[in-house]
């Protein structure tokens, strides 16, 4: 395993303007829709807001489309408290793969799709994220899996990116600690074509909804 810090190459940047703004432009009109539906649904945020850590550790606000209900960490303690077989699930993997409680019917599908993520793109276009690249990490995930400080100021290196290996690689059907290999291989490997061909796979997973929960 390489231990240097990745240098960003030049074309990232420019290439994230671009890729952004002409994917607003396509999906503006559905995302309208979208927030229409969750909105007319519960009544609740059409947004779901959360800090994460970004390039070098500085902190953003990540977008999503909300799909869980409002109290939805009330229902996960309650419900992993009861399920033994899916708390450890969830300690494996952060996700539950099978039934989760706290997904609303319209979130199973944004989920599916991964059209949850495409308010996404304005964090990209702010600069705060990047289209490819590791998946946003939150705050108390390094310390709870016991990543070394080496690794996360790797991983911390590059911005994060709305998709990457892990979302083509086997997405939620892989463990945390094989997310980070997954990352960290990407990375290693940063060169423009690997991101074309990233793109090209991701949205091959997005209509056949491989590893999506």
């Amino acid at each position: 395993m390489k231990n240097e810090i990745a240098k960003i190459p030049w074309w990232k940047r420019p290439f994230d303007i671009f890729f952004s703004t002409l994917a607003i432009t396509l999906t503006f009109p559905l995302m309208v829709a979208i927030a229409i539906i969750i909105k007319l649904t519960d009544g609740g945020c059409v947004l779901f807001v959360q800090e994460r850590p970004g390039l070098n550790g500085k902190l953003f606000k990540l977008y999503k489309f909300r799909t869980m209900y409002p109290d939805n960490e009330k229902i996960l303690t309650e419900f992993l408290t009861k399920n033994p077989e899916a708390a450890k699930e969830w300690k494996i993997y952060r996700k539950l793969r099978g039934y989760d409680p706290r997904v609303t019917s319209i979130g199973k599908f944004l989920r599916k799709t991964s059209l949850d993520e495409l308010p996404q793109f304005f964090n990209i276009l702010k600069g705060d994220m990047s289209v490819v690249g590791p998946r946003p990490y939150i705050l108390n995930e390094f310390k709870e899996y016991k990543i070394p400080e080496s690794l996360v100021k790797k991983l911390l290196s590059v911005k994060p990116g709305i998709t990457g290996l892990w979302q083509v690689e086997g997405r939620n059907q892989m463990t945390f600690k094989e997310r980070i290999q997954l990352d960290l291989k990407y990375i290693e490997n940063l060169s423009f074509i690997n991101d074309i061909k990233i793109i090209m796979k991701t949205i091959k997973v997005m209509f056949t909804g491989k590893g999506a929960y």
